[in-house]
Order: C-alpha cells, then structure tokens, then sequence
C-alpha cells in the first residue's frame, strides 16, 4: 500500500518539519504544568498536551460533533494539506471509493466527564456524536466527505495499527480505492486516574528501557494516512513509502500485563514480515511500543531478541522509543510511531530514545549477542559511515489484554509488487 499522505499533530507541534526539528534536537513535548494539570491537583506527572484543542471551532455544519477528541481530529486534518490530497483522490475516484478506519481507546469520554460534573449541561449533552465510539469515524467522514465504509477500532493501545489490517481487505478486495486510516486520542479524567490507580504513571518525563524507568507519560495525538495501492497524487515519487506488512497476535496472558518472554510481541512481528515476504535479517529500524513501564519493555525487549533469533545473518538492528517525545498517546499511539516511521525512511534518521541514561540491567542481559543499537541521540545515516541505507523500518503497539500489531514499512521502487 502506497502513502499517499500523512498527517500528524501531537504536543511536539503540527506537521512533518515541527516533528523533526524535536525529533532530531532531542526536544520533548511533555510538560508538568499545563492547564489540564488544574483537573488532576492531586496526580504529580508530566502529559503530552496539544495546547488549545478546547479552543478550536467547528463549521456549524459539524457543530454537533463538538468533544475534544473530534476537534483534535479536525486540526490533524487539516496539518500539511493532509485533506486536500484527500479532495483530490475523491475528485479521481468518487467519494464512495474512498474508506475510512480509525482508532480511539476512549472517543470523546471527556465531554460525559464533564457533563457529570455540570449536570445542567445535561440537557445538550449529544452522547452519539461526542461519546460514542463510532463518533470519531462519522465526524472524519463529514469532514473529509467521505462516503465509503468507515469504522472504528478500540483494542486500547494497539487500535491504531489495527487499522491497516483493516484497510489492506478493503484495498485487496477492490470495495474501495483508498482509504484514510489513522488515529485520535485526548486527554481525559478517566484515563489518567486509571492509569495511576494501576500504578503505571511516572511523577517525572517517561524514560523508557532505563534502570530507574517507572511508568509512563500519558500524551494526545491525531494522525493520519491516506493509503491505496497504486501512486494517485502527483506528489507520489518513484522512491515512496509503502505500508509492505501488518502483523497482529492475541495471546491474551493478562488484561493489564504483557507476557512476560514478549510472546504475543514476537508473533505480531513475526506475521508482519511473513506477510510482507521480508525476512527478519531485513527490518533496518524497529520503533517499540516503549512505554516505560518495568514490565512493558523487558518483555517486549524478550519479544524482539527471540524474533531476531530467527534470522540467519543480521547487520544489526536499530531500536527506539519515541514515547519521551509525545507521551503515550494511547490510541493514536499507533499511527504516530508509524508516521515517524515513515519519516524515518524518507530522511534516513534513527530517532534516539530520550532520557534513556543507563539501560536496564536486565535488558542488557536479554539482548547480549543480538546486535541491537539504541541511540540516545538521533543518528543521520548519510552522516554515519559506513553508510548503509535504511530501507525497511518497523513500529510496534501493544494493547492491554494482549492485542498485538506491528506494521512494517518500506522504502521502494513503484514498479515493486506491494504484496506478494
């Protein structure tokens, strides 16, 4: 599958350039005072906030629609002409040719959170077009007038890779000609008590794979792709991305901890290059889920070494975690790490994982003999010699209760045969 297009918009900014320039300069987007931080006094943490999403107004056609989560969709929309490249394909193609896949963990739950705590807003409180799960996929619909298939996908912190299984049917099947998939999540009272009554949220910025790591940094994003399986912009150059293979697993070992041996981790990664018709020796760049959590990212390191013990010969694997950037930005944490993917490609960059000072001790253990490399500083291969091209990269999103994807991008030719 071909990207055509992508968007993106998280705390680091909107768009490709802001995005690198903190990406490459080792700048995080977390901060410890934000106005959100005057809704949870008594929670001490560092969030990935998208400054002034309460602020963005709807058309009057989409008022309806109004939630943080939809207006942090509406401004990713709109980020490096994301949707005129959609008009463009509509115009090619009909509006009905052109499908739609998202996921969210928790839809717009902020607008019934504050509706319980000002009940005489009660009375204009629209649960089906705010709350509701499949609000996300009918608003981006309106939006980008779209009328093909659309749904949504809530398998918490993985649905945003999930939509690229999703998409590759319909593509494969021939019901549509593109598809936007992509990702939305915001902030929300319900969310972060959660995730701090599980004792899982850090008092300081996330630092994920380091000995003294010990929990995660809630964030928000919106991102999107527009995928189909030939070259249908203009903007499409010989040497493009492509999405080459999506793996998903389900080992369902605990509702809220990942097996600890990284089994279900290793098979979504596994599938994915199975389906691509790489092999493991191949993947140049593997973006981790990297929460920060001590069990998350020794067994997901456990994942990885016995995927890697698969290949027969390796030049070494770049591996990273790009959540001291944003925040984990639950469901739409899939799409935002693939889209860095995609940039990673195109700008030859390995992004470093920032604030990683001493590895774990532990992890060193599992990945002895591997040949893994993880940068603490972003590494621009042309600068780097030998240099090698990157040509295939990796990104991996895993969800509570065990529901595993890894999508696997490419750096290609257009006269490439995309699957096998």
């Amino acid at each position: 599958m071909y990207v055509l297009s992508s968007a993106l918009l998280t705390s680091l900014g909107e768009g490709k350039k802001s995005h690198l320039d903190s990406l490459k300069n080792q700048k995080s987007g977390l901060s410890n005072v934000t106005d959100f931080h005057r809704l949870i006094p008594d929670i001490g943490t560092y969030l990935g906030v998208v400054n002034g999403v309460e602020s963005i107004v709807l058309p009057e056609s989409l008022q309806a629609y109004t939630c943080r989560n939809n207006q942090l969709a509406w401004q990713a929309l709109k980020v490096d002409g994301f949707a005129e490249k959609v008009s463009q394909v509509i115009e090619q193609v009909g509006s009905l040719r052109v499908g739609l896949v998202v996921g969210t963990s928790t839809s717009g739950i902020a607008e019934t959170e504050n509706v319980f705590k000002f009940p005489e807003q009660a009375e204009t409180f629209q649960y089906k077009t705010t709350h509701q799960m499949d609000s996300l996929a009918q608003f981006c619909c309106d939006a980008l007038q779209l009328k093909g298939p659309r749904f949504v996908i809530s398998t918490a912190c993985s649905s945003s890779v999930k939509v690229f299984s999703v998409a590759k049917r319909w593509l494969d099947s021939g019901l549509v000609d593109a598809v936007v998939v992509g990702g939305v999540d915001s902030l929300c009272l319900t969310t972060i008590h959660g995730f701090n009554a599980l004792g899982l949220v850090s008092e300081a910025p996330c630092k994920p794979l380091d000995e003294t790591r010990d929990g995660i940094s809630i964030g928000e994003a919106g991102g999107f792709m527009l995928l189909a399986n030939k070259p249908m912009l203009d903007e499409v150059l010989t040497e493009s991305v492509q999405v080459l293979g999506i793996g998903e697993s389900s080992d369902a070992y605990h509702i809220a901890t990942p097996h600890p041996e990284g089994v279900g981790a290793c098979q979504a990664m596994r599938n994915a290059v199975m389906q691509a018709g790489v092999s493991v020796a191949d993947i140049d760049y593997l973006n981790l889920h990297g929460t920060a959590t001590i069990s998350n990212d020794l067994s997901e390191l456990s994942g990885v070494t016995s995927f890697l013990t698969e290949a027969e010969e390796s030049n070494g694997l770049w591996v990273s975690s790009t959540k001291g950037f944003t925040g984990h930005t639950l469901g739409a944490a899939g799409i935002t790490e693939t889209i860095f993917c995609q940039w990673a490609l195109e700008e030859q960059i390995i992004f470093p994982t920032l604030n990683l000072h001493n590895m774990d001790s532990n992890i060193v253990e599992k990945i002895k003999g591997h040949s893994v490399k993880c940068p603490q500083e972003a590494i621009f291969l042309q600068e780097a010699p030998p240099f090698k091209k990157m040509t295939y990269a990796m990104s991996n999103s895993f969800g509570f209760g065990g529901n595993n994807a890894s999508v696997l991008l490419t750096l290609g030719d257009e006269n490439e045969s995309t699957y096998s």
